[in-house]
């Protein structure tokens, strides 16, 4: 019974078989695929696209977050090349190195197929976190630059799972009525409950790095922090090899004479909305997740190393509820209205704690509660709702492109507020000042997400196919006449998977 309520659900009363109702514009070889082959090959692929998805965003997360942790070891460590320059240049390396691999797969995916993207930027991730993991120079300042370098590879390849693993869920998800109901849930768990858990597990490892050094302060910690970020996307490789692309991606994907001013034409708004609700949310979450334990070391006088790791890993747990939450909401109230509750709770809870940070900070577990619950509210609505308003408002022959530019300008917002965070921090005269200031900047920008978010992104219909019907009746309209599809036999032909 289960297995039949997440099978494809093809028609059976329009007298054609699945697979000319999977792909009308099958022929030749296309049709000698038997129904039961189809429907087995398309349900395998789909779960293994939701758990890879999962799986290697939880990657990303472990990835991004762990130079949040390893920093306050280097200011020990390298105490003559660890400048706050580098500091903020170590932050962002991944993150700018991101936005380069989000737009290009994004494009990538749309013209070469999901599968085949996600499999090279497999290999830039590996190659970065080897890159960063052997990081060593003449000098200081030389091993950071190339760790520097070996992050920015990685955040390339880590850009390419971003457009593929949203696009990839969520047209997973769609495969079944019964599935797609539940569509908020799956990608939210797959999407960015996966990112935050890999934040989470990272300040975990660190932890347990650091014990099985007896708490010394070596290179080995961060070494062997880094090079754990390398075993999971190898594992991983050897699945997305059995994967093949989405029913809807085989139906409509258009691999030349993509019409791109017609689609901007029709797409704008959305594509504005998206964008710009991502940026505000990146804007806010990145800098307050990556410097979750400078903040608490700054407001904990009797801090040391490893009690401000766990008590910033403490802080990002908060975000796990936040995303059950929000792909809950996201399933029972619509998508832009948990983003836009999300962005506006966010805002509330940040102007409190910026407000009243004197009488708060007195009280350090009041402070990680209410910094925590803070956290939880940027995820419970825009952290969940960016992928799924970025994949569901646009159709399959170019939902990599707009999902992957809406992420990377999130990714933008995200080296912006980490390129700015230390710096407004310094510019007051005390460090509450600072801390204080830096919350109720944030939250003022959650409030505008907020207002973005309900003015700008689309209520669209949960069935991805009605979206992209009226996208080939808008190009067929205006004179657009290209091709659409791809060839399922030879797709298979290149995966372990037999016909």
């Amino acid at each position: 019974m289960a297995s039949e309520k997440i099978a494809p659900e093809y028609a059976v009363d329009s007298g054609k078989t699945a697979v000319e109702e999977a792909y009308p514009e099958a022929t030749g070889a296309d049709l000698e695929v038997s129904d039961t082959a189809l429907i087995k090959i398309t349900r395998t692929s789909n779960v293994l696209t939701v758990l890879v998805s999962g799986l290697a965003l939880f990657s990303d997360g472990y990835n991004a977050q762990i130079i949040g942790y390893m920093e306050p070891l280097f200011k020990e460590l390298y105490k003559e090349g660890m400048s706050s320059i580098i500091k903020t240049r170590l932050s962002n390396a991944y993150l700018i190195g991101e936005i380069f691999g989000m737009l290009f797969f994004g494009f990538v995916i749309d013209r070469i197929g999901r599968r085949t993207g996600i499999v090279f930027a497999t290999f830039f991730l590996v190659l970065g976190i080897i890159l960063a993991t052997a990081a060593h120079g003449n000098s200081q300042l030389g091993l950071f630059w190339m760790m520097i370098v070996g992050r920015g590879v990685a955040g390339f390849g880590a850009g390419g799972e971003y457009p593929t693993c949203g696009t990839g869920s969520a047209e997973a998800s769609d495969e079944s009525e019964y599935v797609r109901r539940r569509r908020g849930i799956l990608v939210a768990i797959s999407t960015d409950f996966a990112i935050d858990l890999g934040f989470v597990v990272a300040g975990v490892v660190a932890l347990i790095v650091l014990a099985a050094y007896d708490e010394r302060i070596s290179s080995g910690v961060w070494r062997v922090s880094f090079g754990l970020g390398f075993v999971l996307p190898v594992t991983l490789f050897f699945f997305r090899i059995r994967m093949i692309n989405s029913t809807q991606y085989r139906k409509h994907a258009i691999k030349q004479r993509i019409p791109y001013m017609l689609a901007i034409k029709r797409y704008w708004k959305p594509m504005l909305g998206t964008s710009l609700a991502w940026f505000f949310y990146d804007f806010v979450t990145y800098p307050f997740g990556i410097f979750s334990s400078t903040i608490i070391g700054q407001l904990n006088p009797n801090n040391t190393l490893t009690q401000n790791i766990g008590l910033g890993t403490a802080v990002n747990c908060f975000y796990l509820p936040g995303c059950i939450v929000g792909g809950i909401l996201m399933d029972r109230i619509g998508r832009k209205q948990t983003m836009t509750l999300g962005f506006f709770c966010w805002a509330i809870l940040g102007f409190i704690i910026g407000g009243a940070l004197n009488p708060i900070q007195r009280i350090l577990p009041l402070f990680i509660v209410l910094y925590g619950i803070f956290n939880s509210f940027g995820e419970m609505g825009p952290g969940v709702a960016t992928f799924l308003c970025g994949a569901e408002s646009f159709p399959t022959p170019l939902r990599g492109h707009f999902l992957g530019l809406a992420a990377a300008v999130g990714k933008a917002g995200s080296a912006i507020g980490t390129q700015v965070f230390t710096p407004i921090q310094n510019s007051f005269s005390t460090v509450e000042k600072g801390t204080q200031a830096v919350f109720l900047i944030g939250a003022g920008f959650a409030a505008a997400g907020g207002i973005i978010s309900w003015t700008l992104i689309p209520d669209r219909e949960k069935d991805l196919e009605d979206e992209d019907a009226k996208f080939r009746a808008y190009l067929e309209a205006n004179g657009y006449d290209g091709s659409f599809g791809e060839s399922l036999v030879k797709e298979v032909k290149s995966t372990a998977f037999k016909l």
